[in-house]
C-alpha cells in the first residue's frame, strides 16, 4: 500500500513518513520481516485476525490474558469512538469492510472494554501503569480498566 499508487494522493500519504517506510523496506531485504496472510496463530494464546476496511491485509492481535481475550484492534479501530459508533476514520480503503472489521473485533474480543484501538490517547488513561512513575506513558492492557468518573456516571 505505502509503496504503490495510493501514495501518489498526499490526501492518502500524509500519514506515512518515508524514512520510516525505507526502514521497512530495509528490514524486508535483510530478512527481519515475516508476513502473514489472513487468520494465524503466532503462539499458543496469540493470535492474528484480517481485519479489513483501513488498507489492504490489515490484521488485529488477539492475545488471551488472565482478563480474557484482548484484542488490538491496531489501525481497524483508531479511536473507541470510530469503533463504538462505527464512525470510519478518514482512510480507508473500503467503508463496508472497515464497518464489518469493527463486528469482528466485537466477536473476537469479550467486550468492548477488550478492544484496544490502535490511536486512541484515552488507552494510557483507561489501563493501569506497571509502575506509578511509568503513568501516561505505559498501560497494562491484561489487567482491568480504571474505574473514571465518566464510567461512575
Amino acid at each position: 500500500y505505502v509503496t504503490g499508487r495510493s501514495m501518489s494522493h498526499e490526501s492518502l500519504r500524509h500519514s506515512f513518513r518515508l524514512d520510516d517506510v525505507l526502514g521497512l523496506i530495509r528490514k524486508v531485504y535483510d530478512d527481519r520481516v515475516v508476513f502473514h496472510r489472513g487468520d494465524d496463530q503466532l503462539v499458543p494464546g496469540v493470535s492474528l485476525h484480517l481485519i479489513g476496511g483501513h488498507t489492504p491485509g490489515q490484521q488485529s492481535l488477539r492475545v488471551n490474558t488472565r482478563r480474557g481475550q484482548v484484542v488490538v484492534a491496531s489501525d481497524a479501530a483508531h479511536y473507541y469512538e470510530s469503533f463504538l459508533e462505527e464512525q470510519a476514520f478518514l482512510t480507508h480503503e473500503s467503508m463496508t469492510d472497515l464497518l464489518e472489521g469493527h463486528r469482528m473485533l466485537r466477536r473476537l474480543a469479550d467486550s468492548d472494554d477488550h478492544v484496544i484501538p490502535g490511536h486512541d490517547p484515552l488507552v494510557i488513561q483507561r489501563y493501569p501503569a506497571p509502575d506509578p512513575s511509568l503513568a501516561g506513558v505505559v498501560a497494562c492492557l491484561h489487567l482491568d480498566p480504571v474505574p473514571s468518573e465518566e464510567s461512575d456516571r
